[in-house]
């Protein structure tokens, strides 16, 4: 009996590249989406005369509402399978974009930002791969996935400065909308109602009370598994500064490097570029030579170093040359500890675990604009730089304390 599952899987391998590759596409388009609305918002905010404090605020909303959102989302995913979370996450997009196509007043602005709740096409994509892909191959088939994101970056920020700048936000978020609506009817068509390995078990009544989206025992039992504790922390913590400087971005921008809309939209191309370089290049020929733990360390020793550049980089040409260690080590990142923890829990959870780490992301973007501001504003540019230098330095040395500890007890 052990034997015939694993033939039927061989026979879906096709099937589940087609899949995969139709989820790429649906991740690259809502990327797209998700862009084009960055060169809309800033913009528009400034027009309802919003500052630089109350953009902030404004983030900060959407990082708590994707802080709540992600986990429970992830468990929706878990529960209802890849083609109901989708559509859910592009059905909320569609709303979004119509919120903001009709946003004339500050508080429309905050409203518009509601639906962000559902909007994770992103891990529910993740999701997906990590469930059809081996686990040999995942970092790999996750790291694709940041290809897409290079694109959608691209194609994001070209076509939205460009409607921008000639038929207005509101032409703009209109355009959006429909694009979304588009992806919706891609994942209608082409993903299945689940990519979990199904498991023909009776299941018990209690273990259908478990399966509530809100219970949070469900979503803290992941943190027992073996080094998912360990990983998140690393993941949270070293990923802090990077974050504040990625949310400060277009602030700094606008104000340090004093870039206009189309220049803004040529810098993000080319950090778009680099990150497709990276991440449909570099990493899959990393993972299959060097484990996950040494590609994690590198990453977090040049994260370090790309800080102390930070802190003392004058203008935008020193900054490119920045971008492209800085986009290695975040990508890198990334997609090691998103694999590193999806591999440590069980298939059935690893919508749940993706959520986990879209909220990690999400608590940087709450964090991130708060503390970016207020040391932007109070000690500099520098400052942001520094304090990644600082943290990322701490956070490699314990790490490789740990792996020499270890080695010296296998020597033993």
């Amino acid at each position: 009996q052990t034997s015939a599952p694993t033939q039927a899987n061989v026979t879906d391998q096709p099937k589940r590249m087609k899949i995969i590759h139709v989820v790429y596409l649906i991740a690259a388009l809502d990327i797209t989406w998700m862009f084009l609305q960055f060169s809309v918002t800033p913009y528009l905010a400034k027009k309802l005369g919003f500052d630089t404090l109350w953009l902030g605020y404004l983030q900060t909303m959407v990082g708590v509402i994707q802080l709540i959102g992600g986990p429970m989302f992830g468990r929706f995913a878990d529960i209802f399978g890849a083609r109901a979370a989708l559509s859910l996450a592009c059905s909320a997009t569609v709303v979004f974009f119509l919120l903001l196509a009709i946003a004339e007043s500050p508080a429309m602005l905050f409203i518009h930002k509601l639906p962000t709740v559902f909007m994770h096409v992103l891990p529910a994509s993740q999701m997906v791969v990590a469930d059809l892909s081996e686990p040999e191959k995942r970092a790999d088939a996750l790291s694709k996935l940041g290809l897409c994101f290079g694109v959608g970056m691209i194609a994001g920020s070209t076509l939205g400065g460009q409607l921008n700048t000639r038929y207005g936000e509101t032409f703009t978020a209109s355009f959006g909308a429909v694009g979304s609506a588009f992806s919706l009817l891609l994942v209608l068509k082409f993903i299945p109602k689940t990519t979990k390995d199904q498991a023909p078990t009776t299941k018990t009544d209690s273990e259908n009370k478990s399966k509530s989206i809100f219970n949070l025992g469900e979503i803290t039992r992941l943190m027992k598994f073996p080094g998912v504790k360990r990983t998140f922390l690393v993941k949270i913590v070293a990923g802090l500064p990077s974050g504040i400087f990625q949310v400060m971005f277009s602030i700094i921008a606008m104000d340090f490097f004093k870039l206009q809309p189309e220049q803004n939209g040529y810098l993000m191309a080319y950090f778009g570029i680099s990150s497709m370089v990276v991440q449909g290049g570099v990493i899959g020929r990393l993972t299959a030579r060097y484990s996950e733990n040494s590609l994690l360390l590198l990453s977090i020793g040049v994260s370090s170093l790309v800080g102390l550049a930070q802190a003392y980089m004058q203008n935008v040409f020193q900054f490119c040359l920045i971008v492209i260690p800085m986009v290695f080590s975040l990508s890198v990142f990334n997609v090691i500890t998103d694999s590193m923890l999806t591999k440590s829990v069980p298939s059935s959870d690893t919508g749940t675990m993706m959520g986990l780490c879209a909220s990690v992301q999400a608590l940087l973007r709450t964090v991130g604009p708060t503390a970016g501001g207020f040391l932007y504003v109070n000690y500099g540019i520098s400052s942001i730089g520094l304090m990644q230098f600082v943290v990322n330095i701490a956070v490699f040395v314990h790490l490789l304390q740990r792996r020499l500890k270890k080695t010296d007890v296998q020597k033993e």
